[in-house]
This record gives structure tokens, C-alpha cells and sequence, in this order.
């Protein structure tokens, strides 16, 4: 991966559009982004982090969204970051652009517009880019698969950030572990502790289920076996349950199958005693009821004597009736003969009474001819109707042809009207487009005005500003050039009187015996005394750092004097000698004029579409005109035709009417009386036809009377008796044939003869010894249901408890070999002696490699003194395996990495991170890095190791590789001359390459 352009706008400190052209930085190999604190090195770090992912790195991602945005910027400028790489051989450029809170372009406020995100790649072939995607989730996904890596393995890789390391290095195996996992996404490993775990609890929890539903049926068992079971001792998951349980059912069904004998020898002895209950209560009852039998037949027998008179009255009337039933078919036929005569002569009546006067001595004949002569002139009435509904048709077209006339005639008026003002619509029309086209040429003119006027208003503030910006830098750098020259005054003053001294200083560290650091002299026979007011060394070193503080204060104050005067010089350059004043009014009158043209020119549109609507409007009333003169002359014809035709039809029709009102009615009178006239007759028809089968009936009804014995047809009717007298009378006589068989039948048997001879039976004593033996049957029967439910119940449990414990078996055995598993990955086990975790023992083989990635350029940047070693030991409680150590060559002895000074813990971390960021591009697939990163720590370094550490960096350079360090120690800026200077100000951060082509 190598960055060749960033670009920057109204993100972090940073309020314009800044661009970093890595390309040139990266000529040397090594750069240095540096800058004062606070004015923004970190957020071109984060910028790049920003466009590759989205998302700031670290802490710092919690301030997304509209916290990126610079406060420096303008309201209408919207934060972007445009980043320009190439990666994978592809040569990429990704835009993103926050969430952004900007003003309403119409009323006040604010609106809220998303975020947005560009993806394009440049065509070699074609000289030109194209657009690849512009959806986030889509570009994330294409620039991690590119890159290999997730957001913290880059900022881990390609950033370098020294103080997680320092810390990474001296961090506990807890703190060493999560940094790891992140990098290097062991989570995969941590889930298949997880899920062992999840395995675990699982079966352990059917294991418990299991053995709960054991024990459940266990306890059944103990409820139906009562005292015969003792209950089992284990409790759910102990060992020991399934054997238990089992033995305690083998003892409960023995002892149920006895219980079960028993109880069937009670009920053998119990069904034989109700056996002989049940037939002496048979014989005691038969004896009584035989008794009770012949008792009922002497009283039946008492009663039919009683009722012997009645009984005879009744068969002499069955027997008049069965000799009036021969009568009953003629008597049926003349009732049915009077009914229908009857019903003939009223309707009769009926018919005649709706007729004229005139057919009132009509008879059947005549009334049949008269109906007929109605009918024939009803059917010539036919054509009559059809020439009346063609009339109605005729005087309906005329209305609507009316209708027409009066419809065109509006129409000719208003076109008329409108088109005699054509003309002038026109011409106040085409001066309105005109007018409105002349607008927008004149806003097109002003718009290209606004942006010069603009820069140069804005270039004409900036100059105000920097013109007093420049006055204070000025007498900043007068004030701190005069202290920059009292401190040096009064250090080289402090200098002198201490080489004047430094006979004494010398002095004060002979020793009688020892050679002289001068002279080299073991005799000190009269050394220098030192006087009041002596200047020492530290004091000297006092003064001349104060010396050194001040100058650097005074350079930088003289640095930023030349930056604001270059500022001034541009914005001089752009803005002129104008007064800002007027250069804002001229802006605002262009503005003014500007809105003013926009505004007109606005219904340049509106004024077209008008003048395009009027014109079809012409063309549509034109053609209106024109229709309404052809719809004119066809009606014209079209009326004279529908005239002739009435006048016929009106003639025809006066003929068929008569006096009527219209041939409807007519045709209504004609049918009423055919109707009259044909019911007429016909009811006098039925009549005549009825009155001769009632004749014929009363013959018929005589001669049936005589023939039965009857002396008139009165008597026989008398005689007859319904079907419900009939039937009652019938049930009355064979009751009594019934009931006189029944009797003698009774009296003859001799078993209730004899029975009668005997004494009365007692029923009660029989019926008590019964009772008293069918209950000592039930309670013998219960007992012996309840001991075979017992153990049919005990053999069900038992052998679903069998079945139970020979499927528990195997999930017993999974979980005991799932448990293993389980403590042996989780570090509980007492086969893994280290305690390790199996996501500890990929992090521990993770850390030897860095460690001897790390020890590699350790070793050249300490001058082959230390070396990084990983360590399996435990430290307090924690697990082993991710401890760290450095091994010492000047004393042979490995000890901690706290315990190395600030310098070496600066440049043992800075070579754990690169061996970190070589180990995780070596697991993202080899993903080349042609662009690193490194963030502080080098003012801890002496000069010798610091030359040391840059020749590491240096040789990172290989192949093409180019190194970005950040900080602000002044000796880097000697040293390495290409550089990007960040730049504050009031107005925002500016970034500025230097050392570059």
C-alpha cells in the first residue's frame, strides 16, 4: 500500500483545504510531520485513517460525525477527506464526507445532510477515472479485503503508536492478551472456548435432566409401593443414582407381585358366597311375584264382570257402522258434486257482473263470438305501436339536434371573442420572454463577477487581520531577541567568573595520595581556595539552558513572524491597496444585482410555457370554429328529413287511436274486454257441466242406501262413524278380548296356583344377605384392582427407568469427554500444567514471532545489547503464557522490560511494533506496506542511539518503502530534511512541505 495524495477540507484543526503530497515526501524515504502541540499532526494521521475506514482511530472514534468538522470553517464549507493510494497494484482514490449540519438554502436554520463516500479508480489504459461504488458498506468491505487488515490492525501497522506499545511492553498477559486478540482476531479460538463451555453446561444440564426424570420415577414407584421401597440416597448427577434406583425397584415389584396373590384368593372366596346370595334372592323374589300375579288376575276378573253390559252396546254399533261403510263412496261423490256446483254458479255470477248491460242475456255461445271479435281487432293494433314509438323517437332527435345548435353557436361566440385578442396576447407574451432572457444573460455575466469579487473581499479581511497579527509577531520577536540576550549576557558572565574559579573547583577534589587530574601530581602542597561568589557547574548549566530557551523562544517567535508576513504578502497581493470597506460594498452591490437578475430571470420558463399554451390554445379554438360550421350544415339536412317522416306517422296514427288517447289505450280496452268476455263464457260453460253431475250423484247415493238396508241415505249418513270414533271404538272391543284371554290365561297357569297355597314370601331378609355379600365382592375386587395396578404401574416404571438409564449411558460418556475438553481449553484442567488458555496458547505462538520479528532491529538499535524473548512463566494468579522479557548481553541475565530505562523502553517498543507490524502484514496475506508511520517518543534518545534508531527506520526504505515519523524534537528537523510542518493559527491549522521538489 503506498498514499500518494491526501486532501483535506474543514476537518480537525484544519478550517481551508490543506493537500499532502506524499509522492514528494516520500522521495527521500524518510519524512517528519512536526508542528507545535495542539496545531494538528495526529489529525493527518486521523484524516488518512478517516478515508480508509470511516472512523478515527482509538479514543479519538467516539467523536464521529459533525465533531469532525473544523469550528475554523466557514458555514458553507463542507468537511471532506479525499485520500489517493494505490493498493494491490490498483490506484485508487476514496472521497468521504461526514454527516454535516449546514443552513437552509431557503428561511433559517439548519438541515442535516448524510454522509456521503466515493470510490473511483484510475484507468491507466484510458488516461482517465471512473466511478467504482458510492455505497459505505460496499467501499468498507473493498478496503479491507484490499488491505488485509481491520481499522485497529492498521492504526497498530501503518500508524505506530508508541505509547500503546510502551505500554504493550510493560503491560501485565491480561492487558498483552486483548491488544493481541484484536490484532490478530483470535476471537475464532476464544469462541471454540465458548462454545466447549456452552457443550458442557448443555450436557451437563441433559445429564441433570435425565437423572431428574430417573429420580421422578424413582419416587412414583416409592408412591405406589408404600412402605415396600425405600428411597435412593444420590442426589441428580452423583454416580451411583441409576444403579440405586434400579435395585430399589427389583424389591418393590416382589413385594407388590405377593401383595397381588393374596388379594386374588379374597376374591375367588367373595364371588363364590354372592354366587349363593344371589340364588336364594332369585327363588324368594319368583315365589313373590307369582303371588302378586294371581292376586291381579282375581281383581281384572271382577272388573270385566262389572263392565259386561257395556261391551255388548258397543259391538251392536261396530256392526251398524261396517254395514253403512258400503254407503260412504256415494254419499263422498254427491257432497264433492254440490261443492263444485256450487263454486261454478258464484263464479258465474262473477263474470256476468263485470259486463256491459249489453251481454247481460248473452249465453255461452254469444259471449265466445263477442270475445273473439275483440282479440281480431286487438292484433291489428301492432303496427299502430310501432309507428307511436318511432314518433317518440323522431320528436327526441329534433330536441337533441336543438341542443347541438345551441352548443355550437356558444362555442363560435367565445372563439370569436378570443381570437379577435390574439394579437395582443402574443406580443405581451413574447416581450415577457424576452425581457427574462435578457435576465439570465445579465445574472450569467454577474455570476462569473462574484467568485474574484469574493476571494478578493476575503483576501482584504485576512489582510486586516495580519496586518495587526504582524505588529504583535514583531514585537514578540524584539522582546524575545533582547531576553535571548540578557540570558547569553549573563551566562557567558557566569562563564568567565567560573573559569576564573575553576582552580578551586579543581582543588576541591584532590586527595592527598592521588595523582592530580591537571598536573597529575600526588603532592598537594597549596591548593586554591575557593572565594565567596563562586560560580559552579551546575550553576553555569542553569544559565546556559535558560540561554538556549530563550533563543529558541526568540527563533520561534522570529519563525512566525515570517510566516504571518508571507501571509500578509499574499493576501496584500490578492486584495490590494482597496479599502476593505468598499470592496464589501461593491461585493454586496454585486450581490444585490446578481439576485436581482436571478430573480428576473427565474420566469424566463414560466413565460415560455405560457406563450407555448396560448398558441395551442389558437390552434384548438381555430379548429373549434371550423367543426361547429360542418355540425351546422349536416343538421340542416338532418331536420328536414325527421320533419317529412313525423308528418306521415302523426296521420297513420290519428286513424288507429279512434277515440282513444293513444294506441296504448286503445290497445288496453280492447284486451280488458276480450278478457271479460272470455271468462264469461267459460264460467258459464262450467256451470252447466256441474249441475248435471249433481244430478247424476243424487241417483247414485238412493240406490247405495237401499241396497245396505237403510231406509233413506239420512240414516246410513247417521250411521258412519270417522276414522278417529272408528278406531277408539275398535280399541275399545279388543281391550276387552285382551284383557278376558289374559285373566283365564293367569288363573290356569299352576305355578301361580300353587303359589297361592303357599305363604307370603320374605323378600326384605333375602334381599339384606344379598347386599351384605356384594359388598364383601367390591371390596375384595378393589383390593385385588388396586394390587395389580400397583404392578402394572411399578413394571411400567421400572422399565421406562431402564430404558433411562440406557440412554443416559452415552450422553454420560459425552459429557464426561466434552468436560475435558472443556477445562482442558478454559486452563482448569489438570492436564494443562500452565494454565494456558487455548486462546492464550495462539497469542503466546503470536508473541514469539513478534518477539523475534522485534528482536531483529532491537538488537542493531541497541548495539546488539538486548534482545526480546517471550516467557511462559505465570506472574501472581494470572495464567501463563504471554509474559515478555529482555535478555541483557552485557550481563548475561534476562530480566522484566519495566525495568529498562525511558530511551530503551522508546526504542525496545519501537522495534515491538515494527515486529508486530511485520508479523500482522505477514498474516493479512503479505499486504506490501509502502507507507508507515511512527508516532513520538524519539526525544528520549541520546544522539548516538537516536543515529542508531534512524538507521533502522532507513533501512525500512528498502524497496521502495518511505517512513513517516511524528514529532516535535528540534534535532530530527536537522536531520531529516524532508518535512511536513503543520502550521497553527486563529484561522485554523495550514500543513507546509519543506526539503521537497
Amino acid at each position: 500500500m503506498r498514499l500518494h495524495r491526501l486532501g483535506i477540507t474543514a476537518f480537525g484543526p484544519f478550517g481551508g483545504s490543506q493537500t499532502v503530497d506524499f509522492d514528494a515526501l516520500s522521495t527521500a524515504g524518510l519524512f517528519l510531520l512536526h508542528g507545535p502541540t495542539g496545531a494538528g499532526k495526529t489529525s493527518v494521521l486521523d484524516a488518512v485513517c478517516y478515508a480508509l475506514y470511516g472512523s478515527v482511530p482509538g479514543a479519538r472514534q467516539s467523536g464521529q460525525g459533525l465533531s469532525l468538522r473544523s469550528d475554523h470553517a466557514d458555514a458553507g464549507t463542507r468537511t471532506e477527506v479525499r485520500l489517493e493510494l494505490t493498493v494491490a497494484g490498483r490506484r485508487l482514490e476514496i472521497t468521504r464526507q461526514p454527516p454535516w449540519e449546514r443552513p437552509k438554502k431557503r428561511g433559517s436554520g439548519t438541515t442535516l445532510d448524510k454522509a456521503q463516500t466515493w470510490l473511483r479508480e484510475y484507468d491507466a489504459r484510458g488516461g482517465a477515472w471512473k466511478d467504482l461504488s458510492r455505497s459505505h458498506q460496499e467501499i468498507g468491505e473493498e478496503v479491507t479485503q484490499l488491505l488485509g487488515m481491520s481499522r485497529e490492525q492498521f492504526c497498530q501497522v501503518v500508524l505506530l503508536p508508541q505509547g500503546d506499545f510502551a505500554r504493550f511492553l510493560r503491560a501485565d498477559a491480561e492487558a498483552r492478551g486483548r491488544l493481541l486478540g484484536r490484532l490478530f482476531d483470535t476471537q475464532r479460538f476464544a469462541d471454540v472456548e465458548k462454545r466447549l463451555a456452552e457443550r458442557r453446561r448443555a450436557t451437563e444440564a441433559r445429564v441433570r435432566e435425565g437423572d431428574a426424570a430417573l429420580l421422578a420415577d424413582a419416587h412414583r414407584m416409592q408412591q405406589e409401593a408404600g412402605d415396600a421401597m425405600e428411597p435412593p440416597e444420590p442426589a441428580p448427577g452423583e454416580p451411583g443414582l441409576a444403579e440405586a434406583v434400579l435395585g430399589a425397584a427389583a424389591v418393590a415389584r416382589s413385594t407388590a407381585r405377593e401383595r397381588l396373590t393374596l388379594a386374588h384368593c379374597r376374591l375367588s372366596a367373595a364371588e363364590s358366597a354372592q354366587a349363593a346370595a344371589d340364588r336364594r334372592l332369585a327363588g324368594v323374589r319368583e315365589l313373590a311375584r307369582l303371588q302378586r300375579r294371581f292376586a291381579q288376575a282375581r281383581e281384572r276378573a271382577g272388573l270385566l264382570e262389572e263392565r259386561a253390559g257395556a261391551h255388548r252396546e258397543a259391538q251392536a254399533r261396530m256392526e251398524r257402522a261396517r254395514k253403512a261403510e258400503a254407503v260412504a263412496p256415494a254419499l263422498e261423490l254427491r257432497e264433492a258434486a254440490d261443492a263444485e256446483h256450487r263454486r261454478a254458479a258464484a263464479a258465474q255470477a262473477r263474470a256476468r257482473a263485470a259486463l256491459p248491460d249489453t251481454y247481460a242475456d248473452a249465453g255461452t255461445a254469444g259471449l265466445a263470438a263477442a270475445a273473439r271479435r275483440a282479440a281480431e281487432e286487438l292484433g291489428g293494433l301492432e303496427s299502430a305501436r310501432r309507428a307511436e314509438r318511432r314518433l317518440t323517437e323522431l320528436v327526441t332527435e329534433r330536441a337533441g339536434l336543438d341542443r347541438q345548435q345551441r352548443a355550437d353557436e356558444d362555442v363560435l361566440r367565445e372563439a370569436e371573442n378570443w381570437l379577435a385578442e390574439w394579437d395582443t396576447t402574443r406580443a405581451s407574451l413574447q416581450a415577457r420572454v424576452e425581457s427574462a432572457q435578457e435576465a439570465a444573460t445579465r445574472a450569467e455575466q454577474l455570476a462569473v463577477q462574484r467568485e474574484p469579487t469574493r476571494r478578493r473581499l476575503d483576501a482584504a479581511r485576512t489582510r486586516d487581520q495580519l496586518a495587526g497579527d504582524t505588529e504583535e509577531a514583531q514585537r514578540r520577536a524584539v522582546a524575545s531577541q533582547a531576553r535571548a540576550l540578557d540570558a547569553r549576557a549573563h551566562w557567558l558572565d557566569l562563564k568567565e567568573q567560573r573559569l576564573n574559579g575553576i582552580a578551586a573547583e579543581l582543588a576541591a577534589n584532590l586527595t592527598d595520595g592521588e595523582p592530580c587530574a591537571v598536573c597529575g601530581a600526588t603532592a598537594h602542597p597549596a591548593p586554591a581556595r575557593r572565594v565567596a561568589g563562586h560560580v559552579d557547574r551546575e550553576t553555569e548549566e542553569q544559565a546556559l539552558a535558560a540561554c538556549q530557551r530563550a533563543e529558541e523562544r526568540h527563533a520561534e517567535d522570529e519563525r512566525r513572524l515570517g510566516v504571518v508576513r508571507e501571509a500578509l504578502a499574499a493576501a496584500t497581493a490578492e486584495a490590494g491597496d482597496t479599502p476593505t470597506a468598499r470592496l464589501a460594498a461593491e461585493a454586496d452591490e454585486l450581490e444585490q444585482e446578481y439576485a436581482r437578475a436571478r430573480r428576473d430571470a427565474s420566469g424566463l420558463h414560466a413565460a415560455r410555457e405560457e406563450l407555448r399554451r396560448a398558441e395551442h390554445e389558437r390552434e384548438r379554438r381555430l379548429a373549434d370554429r371550423q367543426q361547429a360550421a360542418v355540425r351546422a350544415a349536416s343538421r340542416l339536412t338532418r331536420r328536414e328529413a325527421l320533419e317529412r317522416e313525423q308528418a306521415a306517422l302523426e296521420q297513420e296514427l290519428a286513424q288507429a287511436r279512434g277515440g282513444a288517447d293513444s294506441v296504448a289505450a286503445r290497445a288496453a280496452q280492447l284486451e280488458r274486454r276480450a278478457a271479460l268476455l272470455t271468462e264469461a263464457a267459460d264460467t258459464a260453460r262450467a256451470a252447466e257441466d256441474t249441475a248435471q253431475r249433481l244430478k247424476d250423484a243424487d241417483a247414485r247415493l238412493a240406490d247405495a242406501a237401499y241396497r245396505a238396508g237403510f231406509e233413506t241415505p239420512q240414516a246410513a249418513a247417521a250411521a258412519l262413524l270417522d276414522d278417529a270414533a272408528h278406531r277408539e271404538l275398535q280399541h275399545r272391543l279388543d281391550a276387552w278380548q285382551h284383557e278376558e284371554a289374559a285373566v283365564r290365561a293367569v288363573l290356569a297357569e299352576p305355578e301361580t296356583a300353587a303359589a297361592a297355597q303357599q305363604p307370603p314370601a320374605d323378600l326384605a331378609a333375602a334381599e339384606q344377605a344379598a347386599a351384605d355379600a356384594a359388598r364383601r365382592l367390591r371390596e375384595a375386587a378393589s383390593a385385588h384392582d388396586a394390587a395389580a395396578r400397583c404392578c402394572a404401574e411399578l413394571d411400567r416404571l421400572s422399565a421406562r427407568a431402564t430404558d433411562g438409564v440406557r440412554r443416559l449411558a452415552p450422553l454420560r460418556e459425552e459429557h464426561e469427554r466434552v468436560a475435558r475438553l472443556a477445562a482442558l481449553t478454559a486452563g482448569t484442567s489438570a492436564d494443562n500444567e500452565r494454565r494456558m488458555r487455548l486462546e492464550s496458547y495462539v497469542l503466546a505462538a503470536r508473541l514469539e514471532q513478534v518477539a523475534a520479528a522485534a528482536t531483529v532491529r532491537l538488537q542493531r538499535m541497541s548495539s546488539g545489547r538486548y534482545t526480546l524473548v517471550h516467557s511462559a512463566d505465570r506472574s501472581g494468579r494470572g495464567r501463563s503464557g504471554l509474559g515478555l522479557h529482555v535478555v541483557d548481553a552485557w550481563t548475561g541475565r534476562e530480566r522484566d522490560t519495566a525495568t529498562l530505562s525511558g530511551g530503551e523502553t522508546f526504542f525496545a517498543s519501537l522495534a515491538l511494533a515494527l515486529g508486530l507490524a511485520d508479523v500482522v502484514t505477514d498474516e493479512a496475506g503479505g499486504v506490501r506496506l509502502d507507507t508507515l508511520f511512527i508516532d513520538e517518543g524519539f526525544g528520549s534518545l541520546d544522539d548516538q542511539t537516536l543515529d542508531e534508531v534512524l538507521d533502522v527506520l532507513d533501512s525500512l526504505r528498502e524497496r521502495d518503502r518511505s517512513v513517516g515519523i511524528v514529532s516535535h524534537v528540534a534535532d530530527l528537523r536537522r536531520r531529516i530534511h524532508a518535512q511536513l510542518e503543520v502550521v497553527k493559527g486563529r484561522s485554523g491549522s495550514v500543513l507546509r512541505q519543506r526539503g521537497v521538489r
